[in-house]
Formats: structure tokens, C-alpha cells, sequence
């Protein structure tokens, strides 16, 4: 009984032994064969992944082309802003009537209503203001010669009764003593009375007219106002000034940016629309301070618009700008303003169109031209690969002028010969 247990005991060791020698064995060739076999599923599933991009040499016509981008504009344009009103009323003015964006519009033609009430109102406040004190003026005016007259009366009065005073003086040496007296008080009453009146004459005469003038100018203030109230009212029609097409601007509309639409509400003095003339139309563009050399005047280009992909007209260059201006990703390099003037005319070209342009800076026919990147360069010389019977040769080749994409050879290859495209030294 003891030795069945011993060995029994023994036993179980050595079949643990065994089981972790297989496990350890299988482990081991997971390791070793694994990656081989990830790599040839790999390659079976992308046998493409390792084979090269190749290119044609083709003849054809080869153009260095260098190009722009710009916004449309117009050469003759006329901005329509919200009426500033006289009188620094800040109130919002409400569109009551407004020309549909993109139509065709006449001198003189209506483009918006704003609703004039307020103004109508305003105007019809200072024009009661203004007849008011038209009408003060000329009471007053009344006034002063009613008050004149009584004071050239008082005056005569005054001047008779000195006058017979004096003229009783002269009997004192006839009379008694105390008429003698009482007729010379009387003389002095006379003098002192007339001259009083006569003081006080010019000081009324002053004060009339004073009180006039007051009157007068607020009589012309009243006028200028209702003037500018009038003015005001007319403003809330605004009118074409030449003839063209009607163009809306993106604008702030409470929370929100866009056009604005009939029952809106506009800030006085925001340009919220133009009148374009659209048989006139042009291009301006940025060009950079190291590109600078590459435009000139009176240069041709292509334009192409993003909107109308089919669409290309003609344009020439008329106008650089003198000065530069700081450039968006680097403030030691500049910008300059370039304008192209379009030439050709047609019915979808409107302001703020995104544009590109393409001048043509050198050109050649039947030239033989590879993608730029199939080409290699290595030790000052440069190089294509191309395809053979056995592979890919290295081939020294000349190159002649370079685009951004294409490649002229002048000699070391053929027409038709297949070339790598990403070459590698």
C-alpha cells in the first residue's frame, strides 16, 4: 500500500513536467513562425503596397503658370447706407420697402423704404414750433411800435409842457412872488420829466428790440430744425444713383449675420447694400513681397471662379500697389494689392465672388514633360528612373523650365518612356 502511493506521487510530477514542456514548446514556435506568416498575409492582401507610381512621358504643351487668388469687385460701385439723421436721433429705422438682391435697377429707381412716421411726426412738431414763433415775432414787433408811439406822444407832451413852462418863467418879473415861485417848480418839473422820458425812450427802444431779436432766433432755430426734420423725412427714401445691379452686404441683424429683408430694422449710417455696375468688373488679389517680381503691368491672366467652375474669362493686370501691407502668417514679409481688370462681360458675375488667377509666366509646345516629383537629384545632377525589360534604370537627364507640378526634359528621355514618379537616390 505504501509503495502504490509513492508511486503515484512520483507520477504526478513528471506528468506536469511534460505538460509544461509541450506548452512551452508551442509558445515558442507561436513567436518564431508568427511574424512570417503575419507578413505574408500582409503582402497577399496589399500585393500593390511595395510596387512603385509610375508616370508617361508625354509631348505636349508645357505653361509655368503662377496663380492668385482674389475677390471680385466692381470698378464703379455706389454704397447705400441707412440715413444718418440730422439731429442725432440714434433710433433703428424699419425697412417698409426694399429691391429684390441680384435685380436690375434704374437712375432714380426706388431701392428701400424706411418707415418715415417718426419723422413725418418730428417735422410736423417743429413746423407748428416755427409758425409759432413767427407769430411772436410779429406781436412782438406790434408791441414795441405800439409802445414807441405812446413814448413819442409822452415825448411831445413832455417837450410842450417845458416849453410853456419856460414861456411862464418869463413872467415871474410881472407876477407875485409866489407864482413867480410855482412857475419856476414848474419849469424844473417840466425839465426833469422830459428828460427822463427821453432816458428811458432809448432804454425801451433797446429792450424792444432785444426782445425781438430773442424771438428771432429762435424763430430761425425752429426753421433749421423743421429743415432738418423735413430733410429727415425725405431721407427715408433712398433712390438709385446710376444704373446697375442691386447687391445686398452681410450685415449684424440683432444676434445674426445676413442680408437684411423687408420689416427689418437697420442702425443709421451702415452700409447694408451697392449698386454695381456690372459691365465693369475686376479682381483683387494679394500677392507676396517674394513673388513680388514675378507681376507686372499690363500681364494677362485667366480667371476662374469657384462658383462657376466652367466659367473663365480673360483679365489684365492694371494696378499694384505701392505699398505693402503686413502679411498674415509673417510680419517681416509683406503683402501687395494687385487689381485685374476683367475682360469680357457675363450675366452671373456679381462682387464677392472668390476667384483665381492664372498668369502664364513662360510656355513651350511639343515639349517632354514628367511629373515634377519623378524627378531625383543627386551630387548637382539630375535623375529619372526609368522602367525597362528588368526594372527601373537611372537615367541622367537635363531639365528645362519647372512648374509647381510638371517638369520640361531636354534630353535622357523619350516620348512614351515610363518613369517612377517618386524617385529614390
Amino acid at each position: 500500500m505504501d509503495a502504490l502511493t509513492n508511486s503515484s506521487a512520483c507520477a504526478k510530477p513528471r506528468r506536469r513536467s511534460f505538460v509544461l514542456s509541450i506548452v512551452g514548446a508551442l509558445i515558442l514556435f507561436f513567436l518564431l513562425v508568427r511574424p512570417r506568416i503575419y507578413g505574408h498575409f500582409r503582402a497577399a492582401a496589399s500585393p500593390s503596397a511595395e510596387a512603385p507610381l509610375t508616370a508617361r512621358v508625354e509631348q505636349k504643351r508645357f505653361s509655368q503658370v503662377f496663380r492668385l487668388s482674389g475677390t471680385t469687385q466692381a470698378t464703379r460701385s455706389f454704397i447705400v447706407s441707412a440715413p444718418q439723421l440730422e439731429g442725432a436721433q440714434l433710433n433703428n429705422l424699419n425697412i417698409t420697402a426694399l429691391v429684390t438682391a441680384g435685380a436690375s435697377v434704374k437712375q432714380d429707381e426706388i431701392l428701400v423704404q424706411f418707415d418715415p412716421q417718426a419723422q413725418v411726426k418730428d417735422f410736423l412738431d417743429k413746423q407748428k414750433t416755427y409758425t409759432d414763433l413767427v407769430s411772436q415775432v410779429e406781436q412782438k414787433k406790434a408791441e414795441g411800435e405800439i409802445a414807441k408811439a405812446k413814448d413819442d406822444t409822452a415825448l411831445a407832451q413832455a417837450e410842450n409842457a417845458l416849453k410853456k413852462a419856460q414861456l411862464e418863467v418869463q413872467r415871474n418879473e410881472v407876477v407875485s412872488r409866489i407864482d413867480a415861485e410855482k412857475n419856476q417848480e414848474s419849469l424844473e418839473e417840466a425839465q426833469a420829466t422830459l428828460a427822463q422820458i427821453k432816458k428811458t425812450y432809448d432804454l425801451k427802444r433797446t429792450a424792444d428790440t432785444a426782445a425781438v431779436r430773442i424771438l428771432e432766433i429762435q424763430r430761425d432755430r425752429a426753421q433749421e430744425a423743421m429743415r432738418y426734420a423735413q430733410s429727415n423725412s425725405e431721407k427715408m427714401t433712398v433712390r438709385a444713383p446710376m444704373n446697375g445691379v442691386a447687391v445686398l452686404n452681410s450685415i449684424w441683424l440683432g444676434s445674426r449675420m445676413g442680408t437684411v429683408q423687408k420689416g427689418d430694422s437697420v442702425q443709421p449710417g451702415v452700409p447694408f447694400m451697392q449698386v454695381v455696375d456690372p459691365s465693369q468688373m475686376e479682381v483683387r488679389a494679394m500677392v507676396s513681397q517674394s513673388d513680388l517680381d514675378r507681376v507686372h503691368a499690363g500681364q494677362t491672366a485667366s480667371v476662374h471662379f469657384d462658383a462657376y467652375p466652367g466659367m473663365s474669362l480673360p483679365a489684365v493686370l492694371t494696378e499694384i500697389s505701392p505699398l505693402g501691407e503686413q502679411g498674415k502668417f509673417s510680419e517681416k514679409i509683406r503683402t501687395f494689392s494687385a487689381l485685374f481688370s476683367i475682360q469680357g462681360n457675363d450675366p452671373r458675375l456679381l462682387p464677392d465672388l472668390s476667384a483665381a488667377l492664372d498668369i502664364v509666366l513662360q510656355s513651350s509646345d511639343n515639349a517632354l514633360v514628367v511629373p515634377r516629383n519623378a524627378i531625383g537629384r543627386e551630387s548637382s545632377s539630375d535623375f529619372v528612373w526609368v522602367k525597362s525589360s528588368t526594372g527601373y534604370d537611372k537615367r541622367a537627364v537635363k531639365l528645362g523650365p519647372i512648374s509647381d507640378t510638371e517638369a520640361v526634359i531636354l534630353s535622357g528621355v523619350s516620348g512614351g518612356d515610363i518613369v517612377r514618379s517618386a524617385p529614390t537616390p
